[in-house]
């Protein structure tokens, strides 16, 4: 099978979220990031989805980011997306932001308690 991507993609596997547009409303459906590049993604779904074949907006927690994407295939439940060059109008949720608080205070948290530790 010919590879056409422009460039590689790391094995990886992260947690993501994918939010589609259904008429009006906004969906999010979980997904799993099995490969990964600068360019693109290949996703899979724990059941076959439908999915439009417009942008949609895949949050990596990870990776701390969003990316606007483009379905380019799908079979079955795993999908090939194309990330787009323009930025999300606005994220979709702050956990990313949370999450490195949370890490930033465990930081602190750690070296206060070796501070204690030491001084016994």
């Amino acid at each position: 099978m010919l590879d056409r991507r422009q460039s590689a993609r790391n094995k990886v596997t992260y947690g993501g979220v994918a939010e589609v547009s259904v008429g009006e409303r906004g969906e999010t459906k979980e997904c799993v990031v099995r490969d990964i590049s600068e360019k693109g993604a290949r996703l899979e779904f724990s059941n076959v989805t439908k999915l439009p074949r417009e942008q949609m907006l895949l949050t990596i927690a990870r990776k701390g980011r969003s990316f606007l994407a483009q379905i380019m295939w799908w079979r079955d439940n795993f999908v090939g997306v194309a990330f787009s060059s323009e930025r999300p109008s606005a994220p979709v949720s702050d956990l990313a932001e949370r999450l490195r608080q949370s890490e930033q205070k465990k930081r602190q948290l750690k070296r206060r308690i070796d501070e204690l530790l030491s001084q016994g």
